[in-house]
């Protein structure tokens, strides 16, 4: 297949990409639009355009880890730019990185209404590296230039139309080309050439300041303003080739490779082995059990994604209630301008809040969101599997409980799995889909294909306690309490992991999510738990006085009805109390033991085979946990660090008999 074809008609020159599935900037289209460029010295005007989906979507990634080779895309931007023709842009889609850049080549752009546009290396930490930090300000200003390229958003047409990025929108791209090479406009001035954007010291001292909020410890934000600041200070010609060799030494950062690791492994862990050929069951009406704050997250992000919801309760009261948590939800997406009246109308039209059963008969899948109890998540499935069709699929959002126990009895077990959302869940990005035994690959398959619907990011898990994530929490959390029974302090320990990159440390996690639960899941676990373990009490102790967290004002901290964390001077004095050991740590070592608790749980997790590959780790961690994205989470983390093995090693002989250690830090 020809990536890039070329047709002279009259004496305008027609050149098409086609390099599905998005167009990327790969070796061979940069080629091509060289040999477009020079084919267009005899022609009038260029009319450049994509097929597929979307206009150029971006580099092609898996060429940021090799030499970079020519045609280098700076200069086959440069060429476009300086061609004796006119070269028209017909933008639709999305308009992303090389592909934005290319377009500010050329001398024209026309756009459908709803295309967006976005300069995102951020995202995979580098800056733009074919005059994108350099054309852009000159283009649109200095100010909308900022706000795109030091956070990879995108942007509408209405906001590129009125600050100058493209020429006109147009609702047919073929039609107003052809009326516009009738008669061809003429070459205006490059963007390149264009005067030096200016930019306010105030504005800079605030862009300096939300990055530094933002950025979590991340150095490509700093990076693209540096080089934004480049087109105020000095002419494209130096400007450009400065972007250039930062682009290409930040390819090899630790950064970037990390961003990009977990670029990749989203998409990888969205496409599991286990549903390959699958068919999944098109999922039109659901049925969730328990409208708390969980079930109605679920029910909104159900909405949204354009499903009908019913939603089932113990009472009609309850059910109520259930509703007007939903309803909040959709009132606050009308807040935030995603929603407006009458689509907030059309979704409350789709949801039924009800106590009836009956209600949910032509369901395609009933849902559990109901608290953490067996018994009553198997009466849940035992009416949800006689109300609803045979062929229903049936799924529980339990975090720890053992599905396969939940499960149990019910007819035609393969349409039965785990959805585990994340709270909020109308926000959370993650859905762990856990697979039982009995799952057939087209029951897997539709989770995917649901979780992809609602916009979230789906990965399998296998069934052990927690799956993967909160497995993974549960090591974290009592290595954090090892540290607090030697000598060290909530406080100082949330500090040093939020220095990591963190958005928060455990004891200030545990304070917003509710003590009691984990609370309740080491009561569960208190029958099984090895003699040997060592088991830190002050947690269980705190709920017991009724220390529960945020929602009661205190739990490892007081917060005298705010939501800041304070220090309080009667659980430091529990601790001091408990302590076994008043050893000293520095912030580096709390961060190598708990980092060593993460990465040891996980590599046994990926060891038993609960996990298909790190990367699906990794995925869990940054999106349901915060872990910072910029360190590509802890399993690729893991991999860049030396002293792993070290790391580990002084994390078991912290608490001896307290850790199983997986197969590569044994010994």
């Amino acid at each position: 297949m020809t990536i890039v074809t070329t047709k002279l008609v009259g004496d305008i020159l027609h050149v098409t990409i086609n390099n599905p599935p998005v167009n990327a900037t790969s070796k061979a289209v940069r080629q091509g639009l060289m040999d477009a460029v020079a084919e267009a010295k005899t022609a009038r005007a260029v009319v450049l355009r994509c097929t597929g989906r979307t206009w150029i979507a971006g580099g092609d990634m898996a060429e940021f880890d090799k030499a970079a080779q020519a045609p280098d895309l700076p200069d086959v931007v440069a060429a476009i730019e300086h061609s004796p023709a006119p070269w028209l842009a017909l933008l639709y889609g999305t308009v992303l990185g090389g592909g934005l850049e290319i377009a500010l080549g050329c001398s024209h752009r026309i756009a459908l209404s709803d295309t967006r546009f976005a300069l995102p290396e951020v995202s995979v930490g580098l800056i733009p590296g074919a005059g994108g930090s350099q054309r852009l300000p000159r283009l649109v200003g200095f100010e909308l230039a900022c706000d795109m390229v030091t956070t990879g958003k995108m942007v509408d047409t209405k906001t590129m139309l009125e600050a100058g990025g493209i020429d006109a929108l147009t609702d047919d791209l073929e039609a107003t080309a052809t009326v516009l090479m009738a008669n061809p406009p003429s070459k205006p001035t490059p963007v390149s050439a264009l005067p030096r954007p200016m930019v306010t010291t105030d504005f800079l001292a605030t862009t300096r300041a939300r990055l530094a909020k933002t950025s979590k410890g991340a150095n490509a934000p700093f990076h693209n303003l540096s080089a934004l600041l480049w087109a105020c200070e000095t002419d494209f010609s130096e400007g450009q080739p400065r972007e250039r060799a930062l682009h290409l030494t930040l390819r090899q950062s630790a950064e970037s490779k990390a961003l990009r690791h977990a670029f990749f492994s989203e998409r990888t862990a969205a496409r599991p082995a286990a549903i390959k050929g699958a068919t999944p069951q098109n999922i039109k009406t659901v049925a969730i059990v328990g409208g708390g704050l969980m079930g109605a997250g679920i029910a909104a992000s159900m909405l949204f994604a354009g499903m009908k919801v019913v939603l089932l309760e113990v009472s009609h009261a309850a059910a109520q209630a259930g509703r007007d948590r939903v309803t909040s939800i959709l009132e606050g997406a009308v807040k935030r301008g995603k929603l407006d009246a009458q689509g907030l109308a059309r979704l409350q039209a789709e949801l039924v809040a009800t106590d009836d059963y009956n209600a949910a008969k032509n369901a395609d899948l009933g849902l559990e969101a109901v608290f953490e109890d067996l018994s009553v998540k198997q009466q849940v499935f035992s009416k949800l599997a006689a109300h609803l069709p045979a062929n229903a699929l049936l799924a529980t959002n339990t975090s720890y409980l053992n599905p396969h126990d939940i499960f149990a009895g019910i007819k035609n077990p393969s349409r039965c799995l785990g959805l585990h959302y994340f709270s909020p869940a109308h926000i959370m990005k993650l859905v762990e889909i856990v697979a039982l035994n009995s799952t057939s690959p087209e029951t897997l398959a539709s989770g995917f294909t649901l979780a992809k619907k609602q916009g979230k990011n789906p990965v399998l898990s296998g069934v052990c306690d927690g799956f993967i994530g909160n497995r993974m929490l549960a090591a974290y959390r009592r290595a954090a309490d090892y540290l607090l029974a030697d000598g060290a302090m909530p406080a100082q320990i949330d500090a040093a992991m939020r220095g990591f990159g963190m958005p928060m440390g455990p004891y200030e996690l545990q304070d917003l999510t509710g003590l009691q639960i984990s609370y309740a899941n080491r009561q569960r676990q208190a029958a099984n738990r090895p003699e040997s373990e060592r088991y830190v009490d002050i947690g269980d102790k705190l709920v017991e006085m009724g220390r529960t967290g945020q929602r009661a004002g205190k739990g490892w901290y007081r917060y005298d009805g705010g939501r800041s964390p304070l220090e309080d001077a009667e659980v430091s004095a529990m601790i001091h109390a408990a302590a076994a050991r008043q050893l000293t740590f520095s912030d580096q070592e709390i961060v190598a033991r708990l980092l060593a608790a993460l990465i040891n749980e996980g590599q046994r997790i990926l060891d038993e085979g609960i996990a298909a590959t790190a990367g699906d780790i990794d995925v869990v961690q940054i999106l349901g946990y915060g872990f910072p994205r910029w360190r590509g989470g802890p399993m690729h983390y893991g991999d860049t660090l030396e002293n792993l093995s070290d790391m580990v090693a002084a994390l078991a002989a912290q608490s001896p008999g307290s850790w199983v250690l997986a197969d590569k830090f044994k010994g």
